[in-house]
C-alpha cells in the first residue's frame, strides 16, 4: 500500500512543473524540421508557407501546413553576401516581409562574438529559390566604436514608415528608421529601445509586432548556443522575452511596468519538460490560426546540439492585454 502511495506521489510531483509554467508544447512538425532563427511567412498569393533559417546562404523550405511536412527546396544566397565582410558566406537571422507587393528579407553578416556586422537585403516577388537578388548593405554596419551590434534585424511597418530593429549583446536591441522603399537607413541615428544590464545575460533577436493598441517588442536573452558541450547554469539558457508600448519606438515596458531599457521584461516562454532554450523568435499573423508565435528549440530527448534544433509554434493566446502559450 505504502508503495502504491508512493508512486502516485512521485507522479503528482513530476506534473506539478507543467502546471506552474503552464506553456504549452510546440505544435507539430513534420518533414524538415530543422530551425535556427527561424523566419516563417505566409505567400500571398496561394497562402502556402516558407521557413527561413540562420547559417550557410539562408535555406528555403516550404509546406502547405504549418505542421508540414516541410520540404527543403534551396537557398536564398547561392554565393553568398555582396557584403565585403569575413562572415559574407554564412548569413545569419533572416527576417522576412512583404513591402509594396515585394518581399523583403534582411540579413546579418558578421563573425560570432564580434561587432564587425553588418545588415544586408535580398529582395523577391515570389520568395522561391533562384528568384531573390542580393541588395548588398541597408547601411546599418558596426563595429568595436558602436555602442550597438548591427545583427538580427527585424522590419515593423507603422503606416507609411519603416522601423528597423536590431542588436545582441553590447546595449542590447536598438531601432532605427528606414527610407521610405525600406532598403536603406534613413539618416536618423540608432536608439536604444531594450537594454539589460544584470548578470551579463545577453539580449538579443528582437521581433516587434502590433496588436490591439500595442506594439510588443519580443527578443531572446541568455546563452544561445552550444549546448552540448557547455550547458548553462538553470535558467542561463535561451528564452524569449517580451514588453510592450503604445509606441513602436520607445517607452516598452513589462508586466510589472518596468522599463525596457532598465532591466525589465516579462518571460513569454522558457525551457520546460524536454523543451529546451527556446529563441530565435518570431511572430506572424497566420491566414486561418490568427497569430502564431514561432522559435527555434532543443528537444532534450533528440539533442542538444545546434545541428539538433528543431522548429517550435504556437497559436497565440491573449489574456489582460499580455500574450502567453
Amino acid at each position: 500500500m505504502f508503495q502504491f502511495f508512493n508512486h502516485l506521489l512521485v507522479a503528482a510531483l513530476a506534473v506539478v512543473p507543467t502546471l506552474v509554467q503552464g506553456y504549452s508544447d510546440p505544435g507539430a512538425c513534420s518533414g524538415a524540421c530543422w530551425a535556427h532563427d527561424p523566419a516563417i511567412i505566409q505567400r500571398a498569393s496561394d497562402g502556402n508557407y516558407y521557413k527561413f533559417n540562420t547559417g550557410g546562404n539562408m535555406e528555403i523550405a516550404t509546406a502547405t501546413n504549418l505542421a508540414g511536412p516541410w520540404t527543403l527546396k534551396g537557398f536564398v544566397l547561392t554565393s553568398g553576401s555582396s557584403i565585403s565582410n569575413a562572415g559574407s558566406k554564412d548569413c545569419w537571422a533572416p527576417d522576412v516581409t512583404l513591402v509594396n507587393g515585394v518581399y523583403h528579407l534582411y540579413y546579418s553578416v558578421s563573425t560570432f562574438g564580434t561587432q564587425d556586422s553588418e545588415i544586408g537585403l535580398a529582395t523577391s516577388t515570389t520568395l522561391d529559390p533562384g528568384s531573390w537578388t542580393d541588395k548588398g548593405s541597408v547601411g546599418v554596419t558596426s563595429s568595436s566604436a558602436k555602442s550597438y551590434n548591427a545583427i538580427d534585424a527585424n522590419l515593423i511597418a507603422v503606416g507609411s514608415s519603416y522601423y528597423l530593429n536590431f542588436g545582441s549583446f553590447w546595449h542590447d536591441i536598438y531601432q532605427v528608421q528606414l527610407n521610405a522603399a525600406a532598403t536603406k537607413g534613413g539618416g536618423a541615428a540608432a536608439y536604444n529601445i531594450e537594454y539589460d544590464s544584470t548578470g551579463g545575460s545577453p539580449c538579443e533577436g528582437s521581433y516587434m509586432f502590433y496588436y490591439s493598441g500595442y506594439y510588443y517588442l519580443t527578443w531572446s536573452r541568455g546563452v544561445c548556443c552550444g549546448y552540448d558541450k557547455t550547458k548553462p547554469a538553470a535558467g542561463a539558457e535561451y528564452k524569449i522575452m517580451m514588453c510592450r508600448s503604445t509606441s513602436a519606438t520607445g517607452s516598452f515596458v513589462d508586466k510589472n511596468g518596468k522599463a525596457c531599457t532598465a532591466n525589465g521584461g516579462s518571460v513569454l516562454l522558457e525551457s520546460h519538460g524536454n523543451i529546451y532554450g527556446p529563441g530565435g523568435q518570431g511572430v506572424f499573423n497566420d491566414k486561418s490560426k490568427g497569430l502564431v508565435l514561432y522559435y527555434h528549440y532543443a528537444d532534450t530527448n533528440v539533442g542538444l546540439g545546434d545541428g539538433a534544433y528543431l522548429f517550435g509554434w504556437n497559436v497565440l493566446n491573449w489574456s489582460g492585454g499580455w500574450p502567453s502559450v
